[in-house]
This record gives structure tokens, sequence and C-alpha cells, in this order.
């Protein structure tokens, strides 16, 4: 079977799917392709189960394709589009339990949260990111601006409410009292970003309520660009709210002490991360007091491609 080019990165739309993928295939050290899944009716509800037609699931650019040599996924769209290129003679490395047998692939990569246990299993701590001392410098030159702003600066990351997150506006005031205070008290500045899934209504209040603070707020894309690596790469301290797995990973990816809000208000596997770092110490509840403390940051993205390289032997 011929091979298109080496390495394909496939997900769906979502940006935290696409950004684990993307991170384990530039980790390994090889150009690659992404692939954004549009996957047809029935298959986009039937993923990864593999039904008569499923060679059609994703169109016909993706069927004709040569296969790469090696297909990282993420996500349940793309543990489908995995599990075909095997058959099509691709290694196939899935991202996330897929909710059935591993052996449809041949490493799946699952978070210690999700308890998924197997000889083809790589468990790790937390998500797979790009965030280590090169990307967190190249966002300090590509965010050279916010070298001006006052320390100690405080970087604000605003998530939302979820399925395994209880979030209301009375959780959103607080975090806002206590990041207000904390600046004002030190006279340092503020960095701060919300997500896609923070309420308009909260967003439209961070701004009234934050921009006489030195710093930034950023609110959507009326704001320009999301300065968020900047945020990571300038940050003294970073406080975030507990409901995203990712943003807790990258966060504590950095050189920064980590305090995070609402963790009382999550649980499930989100929740069983949290208890994880917050024993490690790697974070600390918002409630207590912010001050700094040692930081050995939480990287395990290149640990995962190590493993994935010697157990492929790429």
């Amino acid at each position: 079977m011929a091979h298109s080019s080496t390495v394909w990165s496939l997900s769906d739309a979502k940006a935290g799917n696409r950004r684990q993928a993307d991170a384990l295939a530039h980790a390994l050290g090889q150009p690659f392709r992404d692939w954004t899944l549009q996957p047809q009716a029935p298959w986009q509800w039937l993923a990864p189960r593999r039904w008569p037609g499923a060679g059609r699931a994703f169109g016909e650019d993706f069927a004709r394709a040569a296969p790469p040599r090696l297909a990282i996924g993420c996500g349940r769209q793309a543990a489908l589009a995995t599990r075909l290129l095997r058959e099509r003679g691709a290694r196939a490395v899935q991202i996330l339990d897929p909710r059935i047998a591993t052996d449809h692939w041949d490493l799946v990569i699952a978070p210690e949260h999700d308890r998924l246990r197997g000889d083809n299993v790589i468990s790790l701590l937390g998500s797979l990111h790009p965030v280590d001392d090169l990307w967190l410098a190249a966002a300090r030159r590509d965010f050279d601006s916010f070298s001006a702003l006052p320390g100690p600066r405080t970087a604000l990351l605003l998530g939302g409410a979820s399925a395994h997150a209880r979030f209301d506006d009375a959780l959103y005031e607080s975090v806002l009292v206590q990041v207000e205070a904390i600046v004002r008290g030190e006279g340092g500045s503020l960095m701060a970003t919300a997500s896609r899934r923070t309420p308009a209504s909260v967003r439209q209040h961070l701004r009234e309520r934050l921009s006489a603070l030195p710093g930034v707020v950023w609110r959507g894309e009326e704001d320009g660009a999301n300065p968020y690596a900047g945020l990571l790469g300038w940050a003294d301290r970073i406080v975030c709210t507990a409901d995203s797995v990712n943003m807790i990973s990258e966060a504590a990816a950095t050189w920064a002490p980590v305090f995070v809000a609402g963790v009382e208000r999550v649980d499930g596997r989100p929740r069983r991360f949290l208890a994880s770092v917050l024993e490690r110490g790697r974070v600390r509840p918002l409630d207590q007091a912010p001050d700094p403390y040692p930081v050995t940051p939480l990287r395990e993205t290149a640990r995962v491609a190590a493993q994935v390289q010697a157990r492929l032997r790429w």
C-alpha cells in the first residue's frame, strides 16, 4: 500500500481535540497534515463503531486518499477515522477513551482520570498540549508588549459550565471579586481571557468590572486575537476556573503558581483529575491565600511522545 504524507492529525471541529492531536504529532518531530473530519449521518452518531459502509463516513477525499504511515486522532469521530486508516495499512494512535475495545488501534492514549487500562494504553495526567519552554518563549516574543505591564502579573482564565461543572453567576462574581482585590492590593496587573463557554453576560461584566485595572481583558473575537498564549507566557500567577482539564493542564505546564476556582462544583472524571493535581501540589484552590510557591511544570506531552516512539519503533 502506497502512503501519503507521513503523519496525519485527525479531529472534529472541537478545538480541544485538535490541539491534543496536533500536540502529539508535533512532538514526534515530523511534518503532519491536519484533517478536520466532517462525518456524514449516521456515522456522526455511530462512531467509533464500524458498521457496513463506514469507509464512506468522511467523504470521497478521505476514502480515496493514500493512508499515512501514522494516523493520530482525538475524540470519538477521529476514533472511527483512525480505525479505518489502520485497516488500510496505517499505524493508528487514538487519544481519549474510545469507549470500545482498544485493540482496534495500535495505541490508545487516555488520561488517568478515565481509568482505562490495557497493554496498548498509555496513561497521562491531564491532557496533551504544546506548552513547554520553547512555546512559552515564543508566546512572550509574540506578546512582548505585556512585558511593560506592572508586576506581579495575574492571568485570569475563565471557562464555563458543562455536564460536569455547575457554574453560576455567583461563582464568577466571587472569582472577579477575589482577583480584583489581589491585583489592587499588590499594585500589579491583570491579564484576563474568556472561553467559548463563558456566558456572554459574564464576558461583558468582565470588562466593566476589571477595565480600570492595569492590563488587558479579552472577551471574544470583537477584541481581536485571543492573547491566551501571551497570558501563559507572561503570568507570574494564574487563576482559572476548574471546568476544563485542557485549560488547567496548560496552566500547570508553565512556571507560574496556579489557583483554581470552583473545584467543589465539579464532579465526575474532571474532579478526579483535579484531585490528582491538587494532591501533587501543582495547583491550589483559590480559597487559599494566592501566595507564590515552588513550581515544577506538569508536562506530559514529551513523555507520551517518547513512549509512542518506543512502542511503535517510530
